[in-house]
C-alpha cells in the first residue's frame, strides 16, 4: 500500500499539488490551518496574467505561459466533474500606463504575445467609459481571469470525490528530522508520521521550515481589495490596469478593484488609507463608479520572495521534503505550472522545465 504524500497548506498552490499527484494515483492529505483556500488565494483577483509581466523575471514568466496555455482546459475538466462554473473569462487586459506602453509593446513582441496600441480614439471605441490620461495604452486581448473562490470550492470538489483527505484546522507547528530524512509534522491535534511533505503554507512557510533549520525566506506581504457593486452590469469588459490599481468586471457585474502592497507582518486587518486610496484610483480610471457602492473590503497575505521567484523544490538533504511557495502575487496565474512542477519532482519525472531556478537553497 502506498503512503500517502502529505501537503500542508490548502490554498491553490496545494490544491492543484494534490490534483496533479492524484492524477499520477497517488495517495494524497491535504491539511491546513484553517478552513481551506480561505487565505491569499480567496483573496486574490483571479487574473491570468503578471501585472506588467515584463518587469518579473524570466523564470516566473515561463511559468506563467505555460499555466496560461492549460487553464481553460483546466477549468472546464473541474466543470464537467464537478458541476461548478469557475468562470473562466477571456476579458482582455489593457494597461493603461504611459511610461510602460512601448516598452511593454515591444516585449510581447519579442515573447510572441499578441498586443495591440491603442491611442485615445480607439479606446473611446473599446472602452467609452474608461478614462485615458495617457496618449496611448496596451491592449493585450487573450488574458483571461478566473473566479478563484470558484476554482478553489472546484478544486475541494474534486479532490475529496477522488478520495483526498482534506483536514482542516490543523495548524503545521514544526517538522521533524531525523537521521536526514523528513519522520513526523507535529501539529496541534499531535504529531502525523510522514515519509513525503509538501509545504506550500504561503506565507506561513518560512516559519514551519524554519523549525527543521531550513531558512527559504517567505514573508508575507498584505494586499486589501474592494468589491463595488452598482445597480447595472459594470461598466467596461476589459480588466483595467493603471499605476498598479487593477480593476476586474466579474460575470454577476459587480467591480473588484485591487490592491495594496504592504509589508505589515501577519496582521490582516483593513484600513480606511487603502480604502480611500483604492477607490480614487478606481473613480479616476472609470468616472461612473463614483455612483457605486463599496460592497466589501477585505485583505490577504501574499507568499513574498527576495527575487520575485516561488521555491518549488526538495531539500538536497533532508529526503522527502519538499517545497512550493513564494508566488508572491502570482499564486492563481503560476499554480498550475507549479503544481506539475513539484508533482514531476515528488515522482521523479523529467520536469518541463529547469528546476534549478526554482530552487529552494538559493541566494
Amino acid at each position: 500500500m502506498k503512503t500517502p504524500i502529505y501537503i500542508i497548506g490548502g490554498g491553490i498552490i496545494g490544491l492543484l499539488t494534490a490534483y496533479e499527484l492524484v492524477a499520477a494515483a497517488e495517495k494524497v492529505v491535504v491539511i491546513d490551518h484553517q478552513s481551506i483556500g480561505q487565505e491569499a488565494s480567496w483573496a486574490g483577483g483571479g487574473i491570468l496574467s503578471p501585472l506588467y509581466p515584463w518587469r518579473y523575471p524570466e523564470p516566473v514568466e515561463q511559468l506563467a505561459r505555460w499555466s496560461q496555455s492549460h487553464y481553460q482546459d483546466l477549468a472546464e475538466t473541474l466543470r464537467v466533474e464537478t458541476g461548478i462554473d469557475t468562470q473562466w473569462i477571456r476579458s482582455g487586459l489593457l494597461i493603461i500606463d504611459e511610461n510602460d506602453t512601448d516598452t511593454g509593446f515591444n516585449w510581447c513582441r519579442t515573447h510572441s504575445i499578441v498586443a495591440d496600441l491603442v491611442d485615445q480614439k480607439g479606446m473611446t471605441h473599446l472602452e467609452p467609459h474608461v478614462r485615458m490620461r495617457s496618449n496611448s495604452a496596451l491592449n493585450l486581448p487573450d488574458v483571461a481571469q478566473i473566479r478563484n473562490p470558484r476554482f478553489l470550492k472546484a478544486l475541494v470538489a474534486w479532490l475529496r470525490a477522488h478520495g483526498v483527505e482534506i483536514r482542516e484546522n490543523v495548524a503545521a507547528k514544526s517538522l521533524e528530522v531525523r537521521a536526514g530524512a523528513l519522520t513526523a509534522i507535529h501539529t496541534d491535534s499531535g504529531p502525523i508520521n510522514v515519509e513525503r511533505a509538501i509545504v506550500a503554507a504561503g506565507a506561513w512557510s518560512g516559519a514551519l521550515l524554519a523549525t527543521a533549520e531550513v531558512q527559504v525566506p517567505v514573508m508575507p506581504i498584505k494586499g486589501q481589495m474592494l468589491l463595488l457593486r452598482g445597480s447595472a452590469a459594470a461598466p467596461f469588459n476589459h480588466i483595467l490596469l493603471r499605476e498598479a490599481c487593477y480593476l476586474i468586471p466579474r460575470q454577476d457585474g459587480r467591480v473588484l478593484v485591487g490592491s495594496s502592497q504592504e509589508e505589515s507582518g501577519f496582521d490582516k486587518s483593513t484600513t480606511e488609507s487603502v480604502r480611500v486610496m483604492l477607490y480614487g484610483k478606481a473613480v479616476d480610471l472609470v468616472p461612473s463608479l463614483r455612483e457605486w457602492q463599496i460592497e466589501r473590503q477585505w485583505a490577504g497575505l501574499r507568499p513574498g520572495s527576495p527575487d520575485g521567484i516561488p521555491y518549488i523544490g526538495s531539500h538536497p538533504e533532508i529526503k522527502g521534503l519538499y517545497v512550493n511557495t513564494g508566488h508572491f502575487r502570482n499564486g492563481i496565474v503560476l499554480a498550475p505550472a507549479s503544481a506539475r512542477l513539484a508533482a514531476d519532482l515528488v515522482l521523479g519525472r523529467t520536469p518541463f522545465l529547469d528546476l534549478r531556478q526554482f530552487r529552494i537553497l538559493r541566494k
